[in-house]
Order: C-alpha cells, then sequence, then structure tokens
C-alpha cells in the first residue's frame, strides 16, 4: 500500500480563502471575500517582532540587523563548502572532531579580518559609507557605492589596480615563493621571489612583510 505523501503548504493555507459546505450527500463552497480582502491588504507586507526593547534596538536597526542574516548565511557556506570545506570531517574521535571545527573557524576569523584589508582590492563594497547613504530607506534593496560601481565596470581600482574575488586574490599571491638554493660544499641560501607590484600592494594592505628565512 502507497504511503500518502505530506499535504503542501498551499493545501494547508487555501481554506482561509474560502467558505465550505459538507452534508452527506453534497458540497460547495464559495470564495471568502471578507478574508480575500485583508491578505489582499497585508500582500507584500512582512512583521519583524524582537524581544528586544526599542530603547536599545530600534525599527531600522532591527530591519539592519534582519537583513544581516544573509551575512551570517555567507559565512556559513564559506566554512562549509566554498572556502574552508569544514565539510566532510574525516575525524572518529570527539576531541579530534572539536579540533577540526575549531580550526576551520579560526580560519575564517582569519579570513574575515583579511577581507577587511583587502576590500579595496576585492569586489566588496570597500565605501559602504556611500552605499548607505543612497538608501532611503532600510526596507528598500542595498545599493553599491559609486566606486564599487566603477570597479565592477572597469575592472580596476581607482589606483589601477585588479579588481578580484577572494579566491582569484589568494591565487595570486600563491605564485609568491621562497626557494632554497643549494651551493657546494654545503652553502645554501634563500631567495624569496619579488612580489609583483600588485601584490607587494595586497602586502602593504594586510601589513605584511615577506620574510627570507622563517
Amino acid at each position: 500500500m502507497a504511503r500518502p505523501s505530506a499535504p503542501c503548504s498551499t493545501a494547508r493555507k487555501w481554506p482561509k480563502h474560502f467558505t465550505r459546505t459538507i452534508t452527506d450527500g453534497d458540497f460547495t463552497f464559495a470564495r471568502n471575500d471578507a478574508a480575500n480582502e485583508t491578505e489582499t491588504r497585508l500582500d507584500g507586507i512582512s512583521v519583524l517582532r524582537t524581544p528586544v526593547p526599542q530603547a536599545e534596538l530600534e525599527a531600522e536597526a532591527t530591519v539592519r540587523s534582519y537583513k544581516a542574516l544573509s551575512t551570517v548565511e555567507r559565512a556559513f557556506r564559506s566554512c562549509k563548502t566554498v572556502d574552508l570545506e569544514v565539510r566532510p570531517v574525516f575525524h572518529w574521535n570527539e576531541d579530534r572532531v572539536r579540533a577540526h571545527v575549531f580550526l576551520c573557524l579560526l580560519a575564517y576569523h582569519l579570513e574575515w579580518h583579511m577581507r577587511q584589508a583587502l576590500t579595496p582590492i576585492l569586489f566588496d563594497d570597500h565605501d559602504r559609507t556611500a552605499a548607505e547613504a543612497q538608501r532611503v530607506s532600510p526596507v528598500r534593496k542595498a545599493q553599491v557605492s559609486p566606486a564599487a560601481r566603477r570597479e565592477a565596470a572597469g575592472k580596476r581600482t581607482d589606483d589601477g589596480y585588479p579588481v578580484h574575488s577572494f579566491r582569484t586574490l589568494l591565487a595570486d599571491l600563491a605564485t609568491v615563493t621562497r626557494n632554497t638554493v643549494r651551493f657546494d660544499r654545503g652553502l645554501c641560501a634563500t631567495v624569496p621571489a619579488t612580489p609583483t607590484a600588485f601584490q607587494q600592494h595586497a602586502f602593504d594592505l594586510v601589513g605584511i612583510v615577506p620574510a627570507a628565512d622563517l
């Protein structure tokens, strides 16, 4: 015998839009105009409720906090699959699983700070103040700043550097090498590769000085 499927969301919602009468030999229904009119007035309206007092979190701040959930979701996706790949976990010991997750979160903490410092050469909007000034209301769709639009159109920063995503930037920086040259009689020297002008600019943004010896 086939197992009945669960009722869909539409099946659970339609009764409030109709009145119905069921008898032993008949079934009739009609549109519930009063209920439909009420629903029509609320179309496109969302209500946010919070237990935080208004003195601590005003209406606009509540909306911004709610919309900031997308940032949390992107961070979760970055940790889980895109950048850090916290899954799958090939550990069976509880302590090792906790250590694995801790290192992934620590890595994302480092990535977050790197993104903040490297924003001028990333597609991320680095002029948030100008972008926010363009929004009439926090309910409206977020806008990008003029600087971000210029970067997206020309793929160049205002300083003439190429604009990267975080992943392509790391791929570019990965070409900076540190070579060990060995000579006769056991002599050796460490020779770091000379960064390009763009790579040096990226290092300057995060405050890194590549060292020959570690």
